[in-house]
């Protein structure tokens, strides 16, 4: 499957090419929390060789920013700040080592029952839903809250809407390794659409230096803000344990059984706790990734290594990052529009790929308690004590999951098989 006589100079550019699949989703994630995108490639860098660590790289995948920590991070970033927030990251990372300690004493089938996909699959959608606003604020160029209109909605919807169709466009039609990167086709559309309308402002990329350290911020641990943070842990480790079984397929390797499931969410959950020290995202497998692995056939981990590499170089170069900083919020809105509707469908499949029946009382109550908590913005307590939306959802999914009589859990045959 791997070749280790593959010579270097091919691994450096089989590198890059996964770094640039990767990349469009990479930078997204902190530009819409109001992160540093510098950062966060190099805490991506920083992650995937703490993962190849752990994991004996043995595993072929690239870590990046998470989706699924959207939400919390805009809202607990406007109630405690960008400090506590990442002290809730750093903490969320520990969720996943205490799962991967929880694997290695009770098995793979211990996430089955703890985990079922009628606890998460309400919760990915709930993600993907209370999201919906933001994309349609910043895709009629407003601020995500809606508080500010920060372009003219006419030029906005000019710049948001070629960029979604653009994606759209390359998602489907798309050939080759070309299919693999709609969303850095989508936002070089709308930036070279937003040059020609003259909203973007090209000051701070001619007054950015060529070389500068990332904009590195500690983090701060704010009990509100932890208990904001972990219990959406929850969601991207069911998405981390498909990124393996995914992967795997792909291989033709068990990478549940070797190098572990308890090894690849300890370097997940490693990764995710490093980035929050440095001021970066939580991270996560990419689906892209596994998917350009399929198409090159390229099995080989220490391409991972490249493109990590690659990700810590580009963190230091300041007029990069600045140029990242430009992009018009329409261009990232026009995007949004469709990414954050696949996290929804990706809970739906998740519901009907498992068949999981809702005729049954059990089941119908989570699945409509935990999107109406996710969605309509439940909130319990107060002050530092509080949890509201997507953490509140999870942790009541969870909850009812362990307190409702009936529950079986679910089996997935390669975990299973595994044990």
């Amino acid at each position: 499957m791997t070749n280790p006589q593959e010579p270097v100079a091919r691994q450096v550019l089989a590198g890059a090419q996964m770094l640039f699949v990767a990349f469009g989703a990479l930078v997204l994630m902190p530009l819409i929390t109001g992160m540093d995108p510098n950062v966060a490639l190099f805490t991506a860098g920083l992650g995937t060789l703490l993962f190849q660590l752990v994991t004996r790289r043995q595993v072929p995948v690239f870590l990046a920013s998470s989706f699924a920590f959207i939400a919390p991070i805009i809202a607990a970033k406007g109630e405690f700040g960008l400090p506590a927030v990442l002290g809730g990251v750093v903490a969320a990372g520990l969720v996943y080592v205490l799962l991967g300690f929880a694997v290695r004493l009770k098995g793979p089938a211990f996430i089955d029952r703890l985990l079922p996909p009628v606890v998460i699959a309400p919760v990915i959608i709930s993600i993907g839903l209370a999201l919906s606003p933001v994309a349609a604020n910043m895709a009629m160029g407003k601020a995500g809250d809606g508080s500010a209109q920060l372009v003219p909605y006419a030029t906005a919807m000019m710049i948001s809407m070629p960029a979604l169709v653009t994606t759209l466009l390359v998602a489907v039609l798309g050939k080759g390794l070309f299919r693999l990167v709609p969303i850095l086709a989508g936002v070089s559309v709308g930036y070279g659409l937003s040059l020609a309308f003259g909203v973007v402002d090209t000051d701070a990329i001619v007054a950015a230096p060529w070389l500068a350290m990332p904009n590195f911020v500690a983090p701060e641990f704010h009990l509100g803000a932890i208990l904001f943070m972990v219990p959406v842990a929850l969601a991207p480790a069911i998405e981390h344990i498909g990124g393996v079984v995914a992967i795997g397929s792909v291989t033709g390797n068990n990478y549940i059984k070797q190098p572990g499931l308890h090894r690849t969410l300890l370097g997940d959950g490693l990764a995710t706790s490093a980035a929050g020290l440095f001021g970066g995202p939580p991270n996560t497998t990419y689906a892209e990734v596994t998917g350009a692995v399929m198409l090159t056939k390229n099995y080989n981990p220490k391409i991972m290594t490249w493109a990590a590499i690659f990700a810590i170089v580009l963190a230091f170069i300041g007029k990069f990052g600045a140029g990242l900083l430009s992009i018009p919020v329409p261009v990232m809105g026009g995007i949004l529009c469709l990414l954050f509707g696949s996290i929804a469908v990706v809970g739906l499949s998740t519901l009907i790929r498992h068949q999981v029946d809702l005729s049954e009382a059990r089941n119908l109550i989570i699945v409509s308690v935990t999107l109406v908590f996710g969605i309509g913005g439940m909130a319990f307590g107060q002050g530092e004590f509080s949890l509201s939306g997507i953490s509140l959802c999870a942790l009541v999914a969870l909850l009812l999951n362990v307190l409702l009589p009936g529950g079986e859990g679910w089996r997935n045959k390669q975990l299973n098989d595994s044990v």
